[in-house]
């Protein structure tokens, strides 16, 4: 059975289910009359976070950020995982569809008497939704220091190919998604105002959703920028191979002028049958060559 009961002191009872079968979603609805709708809510893979208050039970969606790397970046659900979180009257429930680390992190840190002792049900969800959202934080200083591996080999090592643009193009991918499902987060951590806590608690919750927003705002940010730079870098290099071929092509074409004229085969050709005419025609070449690299050092091609 995935339905436990990892803790229970004096104040409160936890239980936690993880990858819920049909029938685990219909022993919950009959033991502790939970909504149907708000159970099923929890195995909508797709499903955005939210808040809910249905027949006494208050109801939190929230979506943890996932180390998982998957192979699209299209929706919220490829860089995170739900976590429902049910509060009843001396009683929490969990539900998960995966091996959850913020779970995995609390059924830990509860292992220690002194922090067990005197939680509530509710302060037990505030630990949670902290949890939930330091993943994110985690998630953004990962991709900072993605971003700035990217940076050096862009301009220290001054190495450019195609692998590098998709890396940051999926970087910029996971950083808006982050962005916009921490925004949609809003709604299930502004709830927790409506709980038995202090404020100051709660103000601290809110304050790690502010900042971690502000950190992937700028990340996005600095992405952004970083991608135009490296396609300026990249359109400056092929222009600089166009210069030198430009270049090259002013040496030889007055010198291909003079090769093709007399390539002609016309009968009256009085330089023909001159003596030192081949060798005046070289120095000739030679001396428009000579003059051509001149002017282009003087105007610093």
């Amino acid at each position: 059975m995935p339905i436990e009961n990892p803790f229970k002191n004096s104040h409160f009872e936890w239980v936690d289910v993880e990858a819920p079968t049909a029938e685990d979603l219909k022993f919950l609805h009959d033991r502790y009359n939970i909504n149907t709708l708000l159970l099923e809510d929890t195995v909508d893979r797709d499903h955005l976070p939210k808040f809910e208050e249905v027949d006494g039970v208050k109801f939190f969606l929230a979506r943890e950020n996932t180390d998982l790397e998957r192979s699209n970046l299209n929706t919220i659900s490829d860089i995170s995982t739900k976590l429902g979180i049910f509060i009843l009257d001396k009683l929490i429930i969990t539900v998960h569809r995966t091996r959850n680390r913020s779970i995995a992190e609390i059924e830990k840190e509860l292992q220690n008497p002194k922090i067990a002792e005197d939680l509530t049900n509710e302060q037990f969800a505030l630990i949670l939704a902290l949890k939930v959202i330091r993943s994110y934080d985690d998630e953004c200083k990962n991709l900072q220091e993605i971003m700035d591996k990217l940076e050096n080999e862009i301009f220290l090592k001054n190495t450019a190919d195609s692998n590098q643009i998709r890396r940051l193009y999926r970087l910029k991918r996971k950083s808006g998604l982050n962005t916009r499902l921490l925004n949609l987060s809003g709604e299930w951590i502004g709830a927790f105002k409506t709980l038995k806590l202090d404020e100051v608690q709660v103000a601290d919750l809110l304050d790690k959703q502010k900042d971690v927003i502000a950190d992937f705002d700028h990340l996005n940010a600095q992405v952004t920028n970083l991608i135009s730079m490296y396609l300026a870098l990249t359109d400056q290099k092929a222009n600089q191979v166009m210069k030198v071929l430009a270049i090259y092509s002013m040496y030889f074409f007055p010198i291909t002028f003079i090769a093709g004229i007399y390539g002609m085969n016309f009968d009256n050709m009085p330089e023909l049958h001159h003596k030192y005419g081949y060798f005046f025609i070289l120095g000739l070449m030679g001396l428009i060559a000579l003059l051509t690299f001149l002017y282009v050092r003087r105007k610093r091609w």
